[in-house]
């Protein structure tokens, strides 16, 4: 995989974005979405950035967590930093398969193979998941909304936790891959893959990633909680709760469908949901505050992962490629 190979597909999806961005518009009436606009509190948009880079802080040290579960030869800490963050330009990908990205910078950084070090990509999604079903939990008790989805979901996770650390299956699953005529001249990198999936998805190093992840995405959902206050609706309790809720369903949601960064799914959640549970009324309102939201998540992600994957380019680009990591630093 190749920056330039994923160019095209992000293109694609930034079309995709601005065609969703045109849909709520038109959903809400663009005069009216702009006048609701008009009153957004733009003094709360620091704080509300400032949470979203809570999350993205924390999530970078569960990174670090995992770098160093799998014994990942030492680099700068400012060089993992730029790794992690580079690859937030590629959650617009589908399925976020542009994350894969991080992998392929930290074999050219620190010469971990792909097959090693990819587990941590899986471990950081599955992680992500379980900690905002667990943070969803709390409105599927109280409005009953999805929870079939979500039963499901979470399921899943565990299921693939649980083949991960059953070795026989494993070992079994892996044998019979090694009959695949595709397969076999590879089969020592599925080991590897293998190998560290279940170093990074061993029970105790999952609870840990779930525990940051929980506190990170809550970050997210205040954030979300500050959007709706800031375009008018009395802050409560219960808006704290439904903006965590909504937040996180709509963001499982968006992952299962498989979409570049669950566009237009996670928006008609977002929208949908706000409507659905009565933190408003107003069809503007609902269109303004995802709009506010995803530009404040996903967007600014993006934004940010663009810039450290230009920094990061120009380092590697000058380091020595016989000494890994070098020029980095």
């Amino acid at each position: 995989m190749t920056i330039a190979s994923l160019r095209g597909k992000i293109l694609l999806s930034l079309a995709f974005g601005v065609a969703v961005v045109l849909a709520l518009g038109v959903y809400a009436d663009f005069p009216k979405l702009a006048r609701t606009l008009g009153r957004f509190e733009w003094l709360l948009l620091p704080p509300i950035l400032s949470l979203t880079l809570v999350n993205y802080g924390l999530r970078f040290l569960k990174w670090q967590f995992y770098l160093r579960v799998l014994g990942v030869p030492q680099m700068p800490v400012r060089q993992s930093f730029l790794i992690f963050f580079s690859g937030l330009s590629m959650v617009v990908t589908p399925g976020k398969v542009g994350e894969w990205l991080k992998s392929v910078l930290l074999r050219e950084a620190t010469g971990m193979p792909i097959s090693a070090s990819a587990p941590i990509v899986v471990a950081e999604r599955l992680s992500d998941g379980l900690a905002m079903a667990l943070l969803a939990s709390g409105g599927l008790i109280l409005y009953g909304y999805g929870w079939q989805t979500l039963a499901t979901s979470v399921a899943a996770l565990l299921a693939i936790v649980a083949v991960s650390q059953y070795r026989p299956l494993a070992r079994r699953v892996i044998g019979l891959a090694s009959r695949l005529p595709r397969v076999a001249g590879r089969i020592h990198q599925v080991e590897s893959f293998y190998e560290s999936s279940k170093q990074v998805l061993h029970w105790r190093n999952l609870g840990v990633a779930i525990g940051v992840g929980v506190v990170s995405w809550s970050a997210e959902g205040v954030a979300f909680y500050l959007v709706l206050v800031a375009l008018g609706i009395a802050a409560s309790p219960a808006l704290l709760l439904q903006a965590v809720f909504i937040l996180s369903a709509s963001t499982i949601a968006g992952a299962i469908s498989m979409l570049p960064g669950g566009l237009g799914v996670a928006e008609g959640s977002i929208a949908g949901l706000l409507l659905v549970l009565r933190a408003t009324d107003d069809p503007a309102t609902a269109a303004a505050a995802t709009l506010l939201i995803r530009f404040a998540t996903l967007w600014f992600g993006v934004s940010l992962g663009i810039v450290a994957l230009s920094v990061l380019s120009r380092r590697l680009a000058l380091a020595d490629p016989d000494e890994p990591g070098r020029g980095a630093g």
